[in-house]
């Protein structure tokens, strides 16, 4: 499975034991001590998910958070209270076609931040919302109202739900939505606001019963802040051009491994060639090949961008003899894959220009190969930083060696 959905996945992960947590809380009665909790539980959540959001700058986060306070404010106190027939069905038609339409378009969009001329527009919907709301309150827009909650299709099922077919169809429409751009783009955020779109659906659902609505409220919310929390941890451990876990990330595990271990260092051979001939455009392409080849590792290592052209894999565990013949292969792989040169005219994103190589393909290829540099923890060197020293002073001897080899 290709990196991106696969990091998808596992950032879905923990939000599937939210949801199965906020399953149980809604169903168990709280103790009449806890009883508040309902009340003022789903602002904290909405507070708290609000801060973190806004402290990372993920934009999208906050105005989603927005939007799900505004969702609840209408159900605490239009909906819940009971009263105006009117209010209560326009607040329940916002709320479950406005809200699941607004995430799935803040999970297509991309990250622009908080402060900024873009958070106008992103809160714009939000405003409009609840001024349209308010409209049809004040006008006693009744035909406005029931048109909202017109069947579509004449579905045998449809009337098991208290939700409208139009937000039975927005909830689809934007969940597979955010669902997709999480695993197109691999990140933590849209997959947050896909769940965010699935917990305020079970909420809508179950909004006669008066525990769902907060709990899921609280669901989403904490979702959101898990989904800020992960985007940022992959933004301060993964190298953002390959993918790949970052020289912190290296850091931190260097500081648990055991008394025997191989670390390698990689460079690229002739970098600086292809960046003079080809462009940084070529580079980059050139970092994300060898990146993705060394990825595809055996024996237990593990790949890490270091900087600039070089990476690190390490081998907890092993012997730089148990090592080497994993290296080697890495090495031989890379210098036997053909890597195409994108040309001025053909787009950058890979699924349209791939039509484009053709014939010309052979005549716009180059080959990469990389110098690699063996050391492991020894009486001599006991301490990683000193391996890691080591590994380079090795890769130096294969650059003098000739480049395209691994040394030790």
């Amino acid at each position: 499975m290709p990196a991106q959905p696969l990091r998808a996945l596992y950032a879905l992960a923990p939000h599937l034991l939210l949801l199965a947590g906020a399953s149980l809380a809604a169903v168990r009665p709280l103790p009449a001590s806890l009883a508040g909790l309902w009340l003022y539980g789903p602002w904290a959540a909405l507070l708290v998910a609000a801060l973190v959001a806004g402290a990372f700058g993920r934009g999208r986060a906050v105005f989603a958070v927005a939007a799900i306070a505004a969702a609840y404010a209408a159900y605490r106190y239009i909906i819940e209270p009971g009263g105006d027939l009117l209010a209560r069905r326009a607040a329940f038609a916002a709320v479950t076609i406005f809200l699941p339409a607004y995430l799935g378009l803040l999970a297509v969009l991309e990250e622009r931040g908080v402060m900024n001329r873009h958070a106008l527009v992103r809160l714009a919907p939000i405003a409009l919302a609840a001024a349209g709301l308010a409209w049809a309150v004040r006008e006693r827009r009744t035909a406005t109202v029931d048109w909202l909650f017109t069947p579509m299709v004449d579905a045998p099922l449809a009337s098991l739900a208290p939700l409208p077919q139009a937000a039975v169809a927005a909830i689809f429409i934007a969940f597979a939505a955010a669902l997709a751009m999480a695993l197109v783009r691999g990140q933590a955020i849209e997959g947050g606001l896909a769940v965010a779109v699935a917990t305020m659906a079970i909420a809508a659902h179950g909004v006669r019963d008066a525990a769902m609505f907060p709990v899921f409220t609280i669901a989403a919310c904490a979702a959101l802040t898990l989904a800020v929390l992960q985007d940022s941890y992959r933004m301060a451990f993964r190298d953002e051009l390959t993918g790949l876990a970052g020289r912190r990330a290296l850091n931190d595990r260097l500081k648990g491994l055991g008394r025997r271990y191989v670390i390698a260092m990689v460079d690229i051979d002739h970098f600086k060639g292809f960046n003079d001939t080809y462009g940084h455009d070529v580079g980059d392409d050139v970092l994300r090949m060898v990146a993705a080849r060394l990825a595809t590792v055996s024996g237990g290592g593990k790949v890490f961008r270091y900087g600039g052209e070089e990476f690190t894999v390490l081998f907890p565990g092993r012997s730089a003899e148990e090592a080497m013949p994993h290296l080697e292969a890495l090495r031989a792989g890379i210098q036997s894959h053909r890597m195409a040169i994108r040309g001025a005219g053909r787009p950058a994103k890979d699924r349209v220009g791939r039509k484009q190589r053709g014939a010309a393909q052979a005549a716009r290829t180059v080959a990469v190969t990389v110098s690699i540099g063996v050391a492991e923890r020894s009486e001599r060197h006991p301490l990683p930083e000193e391996v890691i020293t080591a590994a380079d002073k090795a890769l130096y001897r294969a650059k003098r060696g000739g480049r395209n080899r691994v040394s030790r």
